[in-house]
């Protein structure tokens, strides 16, 4: 639920027109290469060969897969392996880059994935369908659908978002969303995958 695409919803005139991109550091750039361009489906547009400024004779790489709207997902990977290993933290799934799609693009990373036996997992939470998949690096990314009635949803939130804010600063923690399924589901992929994490 990105809010309008064209820039003209309640929110435009920020000056903030999208993401440029995102920077994550990887270990190897092909295994990266391989996953974001062949399973994803994302191209790989640029490659940047540097020295950091900030520190003298470090080297790296820089590729950047580029999204529909101009956006890209980047990534460094360091020539000395002393100097990648202070880059990587642990990660866990809430801290994720999610990209908007139509239902048939998350149909096709789907079946990339399953064809590869990539582990990955499907939940819709009413507002959206999200497809989970974490890359070699750890960087936990989500394919994420907008349902028909998005406007809806969008407008309804806008107008008790400071005070749903509030009365959950202030303890009462109840759910406010009506629109997830009764029985929802997570489904993981490839499926014995779903035993081992239970």
């Amino acid at each position: 639920m990105n809010g309008s695409p064209t820039g003209t919803g309640p929110t435009a005139g920020t000056g903030l027109e999208r993401l440029h991109h995102s920077a994550t550091p990887v270990a190897d750039q092909e295994v990266n290469r391989h996953f974001i361009e062949d399973l994803i489906g994302l191209p790989l547009t640029a490659t940047w060969c540097e020295e950091s400024v900030t520190t003298p004779g470090m080297t790296f790489c820089h590729t950047f897969y580029e999204l529909d709207d101009g956006g890209a997902l980047a990534f460094f990977q360091m020539s000395a392996p002393h100097d990648h290993e202070f880059l990587l933290g642990p990660t866990n799934r809430y801290n994720h880059v999610a990209l908007r799609a139509d239902t048939a693009t998350l149909d096709a990373v789907h079946q990339r994935l399953v064809a590869a036996a990539y582990p990955h997992f499907i939940q819709d939470h009413g507002y959206v369908k999200s497809l989970y998949v974490t890359s070699p690096d750890g960087l936990e990314l989500e394919i994420a659908v907008d349902p028909p009635n998005v406007e809806e949803i969008r407008e309804k939130r806008m107008s008790d978002a400071r005070s749903e804010l509030a009365r959950w600063l202030a303890g009462d923690h109840r759910t406010n969303n009506d629109w997830r399924p009764e029985h929802h589901s997570v489904i993981h992929y490839p499926a014995h995958r779903a035993a081992a994490d239970a």
